[in-house]
Order: C-alpha cells, then sequence, then structure tokens
C-alpha cells in the first residue's frame, strides 16, 4: 500500500530538482518563465477570462516540459559526442527547434489573446 505513495513522492522528487537544475543552469528557462509570469500579468491587465488564463499556464507547462528535453538531449549529446560532429550539431538544432515552436504557439496565444482584448479579433470563448 505504501509502495505506490512512495513511488510517487519519489517521482515528485525527481521532478523537482530537474526544474531546479533547469532555472539554475537555463538562461532560457529562465527567461521563458519571466516571459510567462509578465504575460499573466499582461492578461489582468486585459481583465481576461479564466480560461485564458489556463490555456497561458497549460502552453507555459509545456513550454518547460519541451525545454527540460531540450537540455537533457543537450546533456546526453554532449556526454556522448563530445567532438563536434554533425550528429550532434543535428540533435541540438532539433531540440532548439522544438523549443522554438512552442515559444511561436505561446506568442501567438499571446497575441490573439491581446487582439481579442481590444476588439481586433473575436476568439471563441471556451
Amino acid at each position: 500500500m505504501l509502495k505506490p505513495f512512495r513511488h510517487i513522492v519519489h517521482a515528485a522528487g525527481y521532478s523537482i530538482a530537474g526544474l531546479i537544475y533547469l532555472l539554475r543552469n537555463e538562461s532560457a528557462a529562465r527567461i521563458e518563465l519571466a516571459a510567462v509570469i509578465v504575460a499573466l500579468f499582461w492578461f489582468v491587465v486585459l481583465d481576461r477570462p479564466l480560461s485564458n488564463y489556463l490555456i497561458l499556464l497549460v502552453l507555459g507547462c509545456v513550454l518547460f516540459s519541451i525545454e527540460a528535453l531540450n537540455t537533457a538531449i543537450e546533456a546526453v549529446v554532449d556526454k556522448v559526442s563530445p567532438e563536434q560532429s554533425q550528429f550532434a550539431k543535428t540533435a541540438k538544432d532539433l531540440g532548439s527547434t522544438a523549443v522554438f515552436f512552442i515559444l511561436a504557439a505561446s506568442g501567438l496565444y499571446i497575441a490573439a489573446v491581446t487582439a481579442d482584448a481590444f476588439g481586433l479579433i473575436a476568439l471563441v470563448a471556451i
């Protein structure tokens, strides 16, 4: 009975350790966290509905997930291929591309919510 609970507690500890590593060692992650916080405050200024905040928080979680995977890819590639190689470059470029696309999606969402707040477009309410 306690074994599943112990597993969850250990898994949570590993996740927190990963988040701490990410925020301490990756300036991009710190900048992204700041951007999410600024966007949340911007939504407050725009007086947006709760659904907009929830979507932004989901996008932020996906962003941090992809940033963590990108950091993990870079760490593994640096260990496996310490010398410069096309393999290492391709792996790192693909990880960076994944981060770029979630950043673009998040930016588009923030722009759309802003445009909706100013009456430039009409977003469908969820």
